[in-house]
């Protein structure tokens, strides 16, 4: 089973912490720590918890969410009415991935975190990186910096779904082959399809080496 990444707020306001752990826990493959009301609460639940993902505001009640993230090493993205020039500036200095400023809705976190997602699997990918998946590890990261997020499915995303349809549970390679397509362009796509929810992953284990992802389309049960 693929594990959830594991995403910590730091927000004082208990009801805007649950409201987004709520819009995290939507998102396939992600899951909401409990969220931690201070920096100093923070802090101890990122050396405790170590989560994937923090989620920080800059207006905390003991010291500022800003100061803070220069004091972890884990990835940040900051969720914050704080929206003065010098206060995004301090957080994109300091590491943070993206800078959302409240109020926002719920679609706009969750694009987030499935860009979220998406970055962490390119980078997990074996090798050093080429300047082509850096930029689409970027792009990942910032939706909006792209027009074609918001392109209509192509024709390849198109055959890559009736592949999955006809027989669900394909590896990366043989939806490259039932499409006619290269190994990286699937891999491309499923990853794009996964992030949006519209197929599922699963793994193959074998008897020696790291087990498989088999992607199957979201209202289909692939084999195990």
């Amino acid at each position: 089973m693929i594990k959830d990444l594991r995403v910590l707020i730091v927000e004082d306001d208990f009801h805007v912490g649950r409201l987004h752990a709520g819009f995290v826990d939507a998102v396939p493959g992600f899951r909401a720590l409990t969220p931690a009301p201070t920096a100093a609460q923070g802090l101890k639940a990122v050396h405790a918890e170590q989560p994937d993902l923090v989620l920080l505001d800059v207006y905390l009640p003991d010291a500022s969410g800003l100061e803070l993230l220069g004091n972890i090493d884990v990835d940040a993205m900051m969720l914050t009415a704080a929206s003065d020039p010098e206060s995004i500036r301090k957080a994109l200095r300091r590491g943070a991935l993206a800078y959302v400023v409240k109020p926002f809705a719920a679609g706009e976190l969750q694009s987030r975190l499935r860009g979220y997602g998406r970055y962490r699997r390119l980078l997990a990918e074996p090798g050093n990186l080429t300047q082509g998946r850096l930029e689409a590890a970027w792009h990942a990261l910032h939706p909006g910096d792209t027009a074609a997020g918001a392109k209509a499915a192509s024709a390849t995303e198109a055959a890559v779904l009736a592949a999955l349809a006809r027989d669900p549970g394909q590896s990366t390679a043989e939806v490259a082959t039932s499409v006619g397509i290269s190994r990286t362009t699937a891999q491309r796509y499923l990853s794009s399809l996964a992030d949006a929810g519209t197929v599922t992953i699963s793994l193959r284990y074998g008897s020696t080496g790291r087990p498989e992802h088999l992607y199957s389309a979201a209202n289909r049960t692939g084999p195990q």
